[in-house]
């Protein structure tokens, strides 16, 4: 039987190297952000190389639904998808989800603003989906009866080895010291946006160390933060810890 793990992020939020860390596990196999061509054909948001990932993905909704709930690609026991909350604007919602373990990766919103502005002309709350993985979490915990998984990229920078220890116990599978390492470039299982997106973890080998750069924002890049700031904190009360 398959654990699918559907891990819900933001943009800009050490989402592609956690993909990597569970990728380099040789029981797992990975999805990287499969709604998102049904997310751009829907919303006609300006991302960069939209026409070409519409072109590339299957972009309806209750397709991609069925297709992460159904049978694994591979057939490992582990299928790791890595999921963006601002893109569930369509007709999917978590209850047309089941069989899913979900767990929710947070950052700090004034951070994610100050990553993704440099990448994107302008920064609007829905952007960083925060308020969609309260909306996620909540419901997921009164299905459960208790909080399902929250971990904080801070934190899995600064200790990832215990951290990620301490996420594979509250997934229900074993650790595995793999997802510490891995190697550089850009995998077949990547997103046809890689080249654009990917290029630090591209090279990477490993988690970095934790960003300890003074945050610089406009006004209006901290009033965004603020506005997400509220439901970071809902989720980061129920963070798992070191």
């Amino acid at each position: 039987m398959t654990v699918r793990v559907a891990m819900w992020s933001g943009p800009r939020n050490l989402s592609t190297a956690m993909m990597r860390s569970f990728g380099s596990r040789p029981d797992t196999f990975v999805s990287d952000e499969p709604f998102y061509g049904a997310y751009l054909r829907q919303t006609g948001d300006p991302q960069p190389m939209a026409d070409e990932v519409i072109a590339a993905m299957d972009c309806d909704w209750d397709s991609v639904a069925r297709t992460m709930t159904g049978p694994c690609p591979t057939g490992t026991p582990i299928w790791y998808q890595k999921h963006m909350a601002h893109h569930m604007v369509g007709p999917v919602d978590h209850d047309d989800l089941p069989g899913l373990t979900h767990a929710f990766l947070i950052r700090d919103p004034a951070r994610v603003v100050a990553s993704y502005a440099a990448k994107r002309v302008a920064v609007r709350p829905d952007h960083l989906g925060v308020e969609r993985q309260v909306e996620f979490f909540e419901r997921e915990a009164d299905r459960l009866g208790h909080p399902p998984p929250v971990v904080d990229s801070a934190d899995i920078l600064r200790n990832p080895r215990a951290m990620l220890q301490r996420l594979c116990g509250a997934l229900g599978i074993t650790w595995d010291p793999s997802m510490l390492r891995w190697e550089p470039g850009i995998r077949e299982t990547d997103g046809i946006w890689a080249p654009h997106w990917y290029d630090a973890v591209a090279e990477s080998t490993g988690f970095g160390e934790p960003d300890a750069r003074l945050i610089l924002l406009d006004d209006e890049a901290w009033r965004v933060a603020d506005q997400c700031r509220p439901f970071y904190e809902r989720l980061a009360a129920h963070k798992i810890t070191a």
